[in-house]
């Protein structure tokens, strides 16, 4: 595994513990992001028989049994594995303790954006998957909680004289693809979804990331208690549509199904047979 260490993997899992008991309160949004991924299932003929829940909080691993697929749920954190119900493993993203070919689909929903190296893990995820295997995952991408970061960066700014990292780093859509590539996926596609909220007071928001287990872990972060008027300040600068806060979710969605013999192979280099003017006609 790589030396990167961008988040505190320790952090995450206290994160993760004690919104266990509080992450109810945001099922509505989970199960959405999730309803959106799996909607890519309707989309495809393959019929799984045994899925990886990673990470999915409760609201996952339902889904996945209402459409008679055999479940598997991993949390890092015991108490929100043991929300999932069914079976259950306490285990880390970013050592996964199964055997190559344990599953046919893997499903992240919102779960992989606390890994810091995230193309060793979906290079694990792959192995996990038997040959013709899916993986679905979401990742917050780059733009997420636009504004609440900027707000918090010049509230911390003005009240304490500098800013430290309060809010993760998202990737870019364009590398999510190449991620996925990279870890040795075929046929690999990454799409944008987004989640709209509105909010009637600014610091619902930051109680849905608790309540979610999306608590900064970033290692970099000040471990000093924020001063007690910084937030106070920051949701004051957030951006207000209707006399409310808006919030944006923009989700890079992942497809990628492990190799297999019997998928579709891209036609050699050179072997068309119509030339692309041929095939645009005249002007």
């Amino acid at each position: 595994m790589s030396d990167m260490h961008v988040f505190d993997r320790h952090a995450v899992r206290l994160h993760r513990d004690r919104a266990a008991a509080l992450v109810a309160g945001v099922e509505p949004i989970l199960s959405d992001a999730a309803s959106r991924l799996l909607d890519r299932l309707d989309d495809t003929t393959h019929r799984f028989s045994q899925a990886l829940d990673l990470g999915g909080r409760g609201v996952v691993a339902p889904m996945l049994r209402a459409r008679g697929i055999g479940v598997v749920s991993l949390d890092l954190s015991p108490r929100m594995a043991a929300i999932s119900g069914g079976l259950a493993v306490v285990g880390d993203e970013e050592r996964l303790p199964f055997a190559p070919g344990s599953f046919d689909l893997v499903v992240a929903n919102l779960s992989l954006h606390w890994v810091n190296d995230l193309p060793g893990a979906l290079i694990q995820l792959r192995l996990a998957l038997r040959p013709d295997g899916l993986l679905l995952a979401s990742l917050p991408a780059l733009g997420t909680l636009g504004g609440l970061r900027q707000a918090l960066t010049e509230a911390e700014a003005q009240v304490a004289g500098g800013a430290s990292p309060r809010v993760s780093p998202f990737p870019d859509l364009r590398d999510c693809a190449a991620l996925l590539q990279r870890a040795g996926f075929a046929l690999p596609v990454a799409d944008l979804d987004e989640v709209r909220l509105l909010y009637a007071d600014p610091l619902g928001l930051l109680r849905d990331l608790r309540h979610a287990g999306e608590a900064n872990a970033v290692a970099a972060r000040h471990r000093t208690i924020p001063p007690r008027a910084l937030f106070a300040a920051a949701m004051a600068q957030m951006p207000q549509q209707d006399g409310r806060v808006p919030a944006v979710l923009r989700l890079a969605m992942l497809t990628g199904w492990a190799p297999a013999e019997t998928q579709p192979k891209p036609l050699p280099r050179g072997s068309g047979q119509v030339s692309l003017a041929d095939a645009l006609g005249p002007r």
